[in-house]
Order: C-alpha cells, then sequence, then structure tokens
C-alpha cells in the first residue's frame, strides 16, 4: 500500500491520461492572485461570472478543463453528463481541482506547481517592502471595517517593522478542501511544548519502526494501522527544514484518513472535530509504549500533557446545600458567546469579551425540573444549582468558541458571526477551583479540601494567546485560517500563503475567531 499520498480520483485519472499537463498549462495564464494570496480563476469577459445553463451566479462555479464553459455546484454533474470525457473542473473562486462525478474536490501536485509557480511570477517587486511599510492604527471602534479587509486581529499598531520576512512558518498546500486540517496543524506546528518534543527528537521516527516491525506478524494479524506519531514528527521535520516552498502534507493526510475511516474524504470538516480526533489518535498510537495506570486525565501521551486539564462540577441542592462534586479531564473549554441585553441590536454588531464568556461558563446555574439532583441527604431529588469551573489547567490551553447556534423548537442551525474581543495577556486563577469555592463559601477550610493544588504548585495560572483559528463563510461551508503570534508579530496562515499583519499590542478583536489557543507564562 502506498502511503506517500491518497489514491487519485479514477476521472482524474483517465483525464490525465488523454490530456497530460496541456490544461494546466493553458489554464496558468488566467489564474490572478488576490493581495491576500487567494489564487483564483480570471478567465471572464465579464466581472461577473455566471452558470453557463441557468446563468446563476451561486457560490461555487466550476470551470470545465475541456471546453472551458461554467457550471455552478447544481448543474456541474449535468454537464459532465452530457457531455461524456468532462468530468474534471476547476473552482473558479480558489483555483482548486474539481471532480463533477464526485462531487467532490480532488489533488493534483503537477496542478499545485502550476498554481504555485504562477503565484510566484507575480509577486511584484519590492510586495515585501510595501507589505512592511507602518500602516495608520485603526481605532478601536473601527473593528467592523478593519474586519472587511480581513484583517481580524486588529486594534493597534506598535513596533515599526524590521523585517517583514515571516521566519519559521512554511504555508501548507490545500489538498482539497483541507484547510480545516491546515489551519489545526499551523497552530499545532508553533505550539511549545509541541514544537520542542518533536524537533527535541523524543519520537524517534526509526526506534519506533523498529520497535513496530519487532511485533509486525502480530499487528497485521490484528490490522495495525502505521503510526500516526510518526507521520506528525514528519509534518513538523518539514514545516521547520528550512524549505521556503509550501508543503503538502499528504501523507499525513492519508495516514488520518486511515485512524479516522468515517471522515475520510475531500469534503470539508469541522476544525474542531479534526482537533480533538487529532488528539485522540495520538493518544491510542503512544498508548502502547505506555504504562499508564491511571485514567484518561492521569494519561503520559504527549498530545494529554499538552493539552488535557480538569473541570470541577458542583451541583448543589436547593434545600438543604448537600453539593455533589465530580471531576472530568477536557482538553479544551467550550464556550457560549455573551448574550445580549438589547433585543433589537444585530447579533453581528455586538462585542462580546473572553472574560465575559469565562464569567458565563464559571456563572451558577439553575437545572431544570428534568434534571433535579439527587439529594443524597434529602433523600429525594431536589431543585439544584450547577456551577463549573477549572480544577487543573493545562500546559497550553485552548478556548472553543460556540459560534453554531441550534434551535430544537424550529429544527434549524445557524452560525453566529459576533465580535469577541480578547486579551493576549490573560489570568486564569479567577476561574480555578480554589477561587470559585473561595467566593461561595468565604474562608471555612472544609470548603476547599483537595483543590488547595490549584494554585499551591509552581506553574503559572497566565497564559500567553499565540494562536486564532477563523470560520468565514455558512455553516455548511467555508473556509479556515489560522493567525499566528510569533514574538510581538502576527501572521495570517492562508494554506500555502502566509502573510504578516500589523504590530497588534494590548488586546485583539476577532468575528470569526472559533479556536483561540494560549501557552502558559515561564
Amino acid at each position: 500500500m502506498n502511503l506517500g499520498k491518497p489514491l487519485p480520483c479514477s476521472h482524474l485519472e483517465e483525464y490525465r491520461k488523454h490530456h497530460g499537463l496541456q490544461g494546466y498549462s493553458s489554464l496558468q495564464t488566467h489564474f490572478r492572485t488576490a493581495p491576500s494570496g487567494r489564487t483564483a480563476v480570471g478567465k471572464f469577459q465579464s466581472l461577473i461570472p455566471r452558470c453557463s445553463i441557468c446563468s446563476l451566479r451561486r457560490s461555487r462555479l466550476y470551470l470545465c478543463l475541456i471546453c472551458s464553459s461554467t457550471s455552478c455546484s447544481d448543474h456541474a454533474a449535468a454537464h459532465s453528463q452530457a457531455n461524456p470525457g468532462h468530468e474534471i473542473a476547476v473552482d473558479v473562486d480558489r483555483a482548486e481541482l474539481f471532480c463533477c462525478v464526485c462531487a467532490d474536490q480532488v489533488y493534483d501536485p503537477d496542478f499545485d506547481t502550476a498554481v504555485m509557480a504562477k503565484q510566484f511570477l507575480e509577486l511584484p517587486k519590492g510586495r515585501e517592502k510595501d507589505r512592511c511599510r507602518k500602516r495608520k492604527a485603526a481605532p478601536a471602534h473601527d473593528i467592523e471595517r478593519a474586519s472587511s479587509r480581513e484583517t481580524i486581529l486588529v486594534l493597534d499598531c506598535g513596533v515599526k517593522n524590521r523585517s517583514c520576512q515571516p521566519l519559521r512558518l512554511r504555508g501548507l498546500n490545500n489538498l482539497g478542501n483541507t484547510c480545516f486540517m491546515n489551519s489545526v496543524l499551523q497552530t499545532l506546528l508553533h505550539t511549545p511544548p509541541l514544537k520542542n518534543y518533536f524537533l527535541g527528537d523524543w519520537h524517534n521516527r526509526e526506534l519506533c519502526r523498529k520497535h513496530r516491525s519487532r511485533r509486525r506478524r502480530r499487528a497485521v494479524e490484528a490490522g495495525e494501522l502505521s503510526c500516526l506519531v510518526c507521520d506528525v514528527d514528519s509534518v513538523f521535520s518539514e514545516a521547520f527544514s528550512g524549505n521556503p516552498t509550501p508543503y503538502s502534507p499528504a501523507r499525513f493526510l492519508f495516514s488520518w484518513w486511515q485512524h479516522s475511516s468515517n471522515l475520510a474524504s475531500y469534503e470539508q470538516q469541522d476544525a474542531h472535530e479534526f482537533f480533538i480526533s487529532m488528539l485522540d489518535m495520538i493518544h491510542e498510537s503512544e498508548r502502547s509504549t505506555l504504562q499508564n495506570k491511571g485514567g484518561f486525565g492521569d494519561c503520559h501521551c504527549i498530545a494529554h500533557r499538552v493539552f488535557s486539564g480538569v473541570l470541577r462540577s458542583d451541583v448543589t441542592c436547593t434545600i438543604c446545600g448537600f453539593t455533589s462534586t465530580t471531576y472530568d479531564p477536557c482538553v479544551d473549554l467550550s464556550l457560549d458567546l455573551e448574550p445580549s441585553t438589547d433585543l433589537k441590536s444585530n447579533k453581528s454588531s455586538r462585542i462580546s469579551t473572553l472574560m465575559g464568556c469565562l464569567d458565563l461558563f464559571t456563572r451558577p446555574e439553575r437545572l431544570g425540573p428534568d434534571q433535579k439532583l439527587y439529594c443524597q441527604h434529602c433523600e429525594m431529588h431536589q431543585d439544584s444549582v450547577k456551577q463549573m469551573s477549572i480544577r487543573r489547567l493545562p500546559l497550553v490551553l485552548c478556548f472553543h468558541i460556540k459560534r453554531f447556534e441550534h434551535s430544537l423548537r424550529r429544527g434549524t442551525s445557524k452560525k453566529i458571526d459576533q465580535y469577541l474581543q480578547f486579551p493576549f495577556s490573560l489570568d486564569m486563577t479567577p476561574y480555578l477551583s480554589y477561587s470559585i469555592i473561595r467566593n461561595r463559601f468565604g474562608n471555612r477550610i472544609f470548603a476547599f479540601e483537595g483543590d488547595e493544588s490549584d494554585v499551591s504548585n509552581d506553574l503559572s495560572s497566565e497564559f500567553e494567546v499565540f494562536a486564532v483559528i477563523t470560520h468565514t463563510g455558512r455553516l455548511e461551508s467555508g473556509h479556515y485560517l489560522t493567525y499566528l503570534r510569533l514574538g510581538e508579530r502576527w501572521y495570517k496562515c492562508d494554506d500555502a500563503w502566509i502573510t504578516q499583519l500589523h504590530d497588534v499590542i494590548e488586546c485583539g478583536v476577532t468575528q470569526y475567531g472559533q479556536y483561540l489557543v494560549a501557552a502558559r507564562k515561564a
């Protein structure tokens, strides 16, 4: 089995057999690159391209590589059925290959080469110098205008740029709707503990291979898959190899598909779901070499050593005050955006704060009648109040912002494009169990039993935000980007393209941020 790259689409293979690279070469002259680095197809007489069948401008248009006709997502299949051999097209907005029969993105490294070659040719002289030119600071109230320019992380400009070359950053090619994967990989590549682990050769691929070969016969009989951690280690090696050209993580993608067969397709996936599944797979891959006597919260695999924390849940009887306490491991905090008190206001124009979302997460909540606690003291089900707090902080803290709203009554779902303001430095002490319980009970010693370690260890409760993953677009489709903070500078990672933003200070604002990642201060 070839683990080097995913198996190609049979229709793409047939196209390559009859036409080779001719279609790629002829189309290359019509690629256009936006200032943001996004490449699209500009082979149109009109400014607004439309479907040749229904004459409408849908969210997705596809240009046939054989006859150059344009079809929307509703009529792409009909065009290929009416014209045998016209199965392969190009996504007009993203310059990506699309199979009209499979109704899916397809990947061809030769097509990627044609796109990247055109992008590099279109870079004007002095572009880096122009990009480095100091810009006027965007005022705090001008957030919506800043977001419309895709400058999400903007409030102020600071130190004058000395260099605009994004050091230690390498773009990741989109392999067909894989922006969800690229956004998470860029974040993990620059997560300090993970970076130290993989670049420090703590997972040695050669030793792992020898260890696995000793039990190869048993592994084959059990249907054991390849080591995902080795493939992650390869991605780290390639990302920090010093090669400035974008990297295609095709081997890693194929390995992930093998471990998650239910997600093995070129369809857009959710970045949060990918992040969780990736940590689970690393845990499963390393479990065989680790002797973990404890449960999930005591796991010594690198994924849980970096991201695993512990939440405390207190459910208190409102009649007698009896409290039932449980502890649960977690790898991120899922936070609701703050509700607005003004019912007439537009949700997208409101501003939530990260600290307000954390206050909402740890606020006492009265449970409904169907969630009554069985009170051991009253010996019956009683009304109760639930309060969450953080028992133990991880080394790297991930905030998952809930931007999808589901209505059971209406049976509908929608995305919440509401602004979120967040500090670059934050102190998590107010949200620790020790602090929450002290606020509830005062200084009575018995209330803190088992929770003093939250503040008694040597680890800091202060964190620095170093990555923001955003999702633009609708609920069912869209595009993921990553904003990375290296030193005092922010960089936008849009698949293969890395661009520098303003030197931002003090705090940031994002309308589409779905994931905020922060590392402990030393």
